[in-house]
């Protein structure tokens, strides 16, 4: 069982270093906002995650997945979402530049201007992604160790999950903090800020397009 669990935890670490919105995502917040809001949209993303993992349980993820209309309607709400942030990047471009040649703390705390709260922008990208719904009722059943229970399998591989997101993307938030110094100049804010929108409307304009 334990082999398989190690094996499990592979496939799920490889899944998780993955680049995709979420990392966008952290991107935008923890460059623009500083890393205590980059921290807080990963808590966010997790949540999201355990979301997802107690409607799997509760057998709605699959009945999600096999709805045509609903999964249509929580993946067109997904996109859009994606988009919106994606739009909102690039039309205030660079905002928090303030912060250029911050030393210390001071770059950890958040930029001037509007952005939102961290935690809900992490939440509510991961609850509109259908997609985790067909991973976790199509993918992660086949990865469950067998021995145990498939309740117990699934809830087991679903907080692996969620732990190694949260350890991915949290060192990915340390290592822009600890570069502050060259995201924080004007002129790269406003380049990451242009990148990480056109990334977002990119994934989002994949996420309404996809067939799953």
């Amino acid at each position: 069982m334990l082999t398989q669990l190690a094996a499990a935890t592979g496939v799920l670490a490889l899944l998780t270093l993955v680049p995709g919105p979420d990392m966008a995502i952290v991107t935008r917040r923890a460059v623009s906002r500083g890393r205590a809001d980059g921290l807080r949209t990963v808590g966010g993303i997790a949540v999201g995650l355990l979301l997802w993992g107690a409607l799997t349980a509760a057998g709605l993820a699959a009945l999600l997945a096999a709805s045509a209309e609903v999964f249509l309607v929580v993946k067109l709400a997904g996109a859009a979402y994606l988009c919106l942030l994606g739009a909102q990047a690039l039309r205030r471009p660079g905002a928090g530049a303030a912060l250029d040649g911050a030393s210390g703390d001071a770059a950890d705390r958040p930029a001037p201007g509007r952005g939102g709260s961290a935690w809900r922008t992490g939440l509510v990208a991961n609850a509109l992604n259908p997609k985790i719904a067909v991973f976790y009722t199509g993918l992660l059943p086949t990865l469950a160790p067998r021995g145990l229970s498939p309740a117990v399998g699934m809830a087991l591989l679903v907080l692996v999950h969620v732990l190694l997101t949260l350890a991915w993307l949290s060192t990915y938030v340390y290592v822009l903090s600890r570069a502050r110094r060259f995201f924080t100049r004007p002129r790269v804010r406003r380049t990451m800020d242009r990148v990480t929108g056109v990334v977002l409307i990119g994934f989002g304009v994949r996420v309404a397009t996809s067939a799953t």
